[in-house]
């Protein structure tokens, strides 16, 4: 890829979001079944139609540019879910599993958050403001849900999964008297 301007770089950043998201509406089902905890079922429902309206505005901007935003893979995104697949496919205590899922997430909502960033002051630095401003509000989607995650796992998921640890040793100690 040889780009000669910001715009340029700009519509290929734009492509690998477009990607990006597409790649992430598969898998976001996927994760709300597998979780357990009914709160981060709800995050990840609530995140796919979030994710939905973000490949709108992907097109509402690719309509501005006059631009066609398919035909990139996001190999970032795709190394991503391929790595989150071992989330998907865990056994062990529910709380546990949904602890791994919401690691996998949060590393799609940072690369989600720093794409969405960069690509927004691309904008910025163009004179575009419409674009930035549907850029803004992805982003401001984006950080709202690693938010969401954080504070679920922090409260409650990991609290919850640190207990098998605790009943664990407590067995293994009683165990080896």
């Amino acid at each position: 890829m040889a780009t000669q301007t910001l715009s340029e770089l700009m519509v290929e950043e734009l492509k690998d979001l477009y990607s990006a998201e597409t790649q992430l509406l598969a898998v976001l089902p996927k994760m709300a079944k597998k979780a357990t905890s009914p709160q981060l079922q709800e995050a990840f429902t609530n995140h796919l139609k979030e994710t939905e309206g973000q490949l709108k505005r992907l097109q509402k901007i690719a309509k501005l540019l006059n631009e066609d935003l398919g035909g990139k893979k996001c190999k970032a995104m795709e190394g991503l879910i391929k790595e989150g697949s071992e989330a998907l496919e865990a056994t062990g205590p529910e709380a546990v599993v949904d602890s791994g899922l919401i690691g996998a997430s949060r590393r799609v909502e940072h690369y989600e958050i720093a794409a969405y960033c960069s690509t927004r002051a691309m904008a910025v630095a163009l004179g575009n403001d419409e674009i930035a401003d549907l850029l803004e509000e992805t982003f401001n989607e984006e950080e709202a849900a690693d938010g969401k995650l954080k504070s679920l796992g922090e409260d409650e998921i990991f609290p919850e999964a640190a207990q098998n640890d605790t009943e664990e040793n407590m067995v293994e100690s009683s165990s080896s008297k």
